[in-house]
């Protein structure tokens, strides 16, 4: 089966399913739209100087009891996990990908992850994008140690 057989089914797939079609549609619009906002978010809400700060401020999650930092440590995780395998596939996809990426390695938890999520941020597209971000959130820009990690 060729490229353009597949296009010809998929075509007249849509045509005879109309309405699951349209379903999936608006469904997929909600999504970007509320994955666009939580982008938004999460970039807004983020510290002017995460990357300038060695340790995280003292009134963060980490300060408070062992379970909570616990729990907030596995969650904070498994978000990062699901926002990365998004990033990923956005790579290939339409949507921000780098820009989930920093978000999802930002959350995750492994050695040398402030180097290499540095490094992604320093990509001048990247820091412009989130940038304009905070500018339209009225927040100050994100500031960036000078040494490079």
């Amino acid at each position: 089966m060729s490229l353009g057989d597949l296009y010809e089914a998929a075509v007249e797939g849509f045509h005879s399913h109309r309405v699951l079609a349209g379903k999936i549609a608006l469904i997929s619009l909600a999504v970007w739209v509320f994955y666009a906002a939580l982008m938004f978010a999460a970039v807004a809400r983020m510290s002017p100087d995460y990357f300038v700060l060695r340790r995280p401020a003292s009134a963060t999650w980490r300060a408070r009891h062992p379970l909570v930092r616990g729990l907030g440590h596995v969650v904070k995780n498994v978000v990062g996990l699901l926002l990365f395998a998004t990033g990923v596939a956005m790579l290939a996809l339409p949507g921000p990908g780098l820009l989930t990426l920093v978000v999802a390695l930002s959350l995750l938890d492994f050695p040398g992850k402030r180097r290499f999520v540095l490094r992604i941020v320093r990509e001048r597209h990247v820091h412009r994008s989130i940038n304009w971000i905070r500018r339209r959130a009225n927040q100050p820009p994100l500031v960036l140690p000078d040494d490079p990690g």
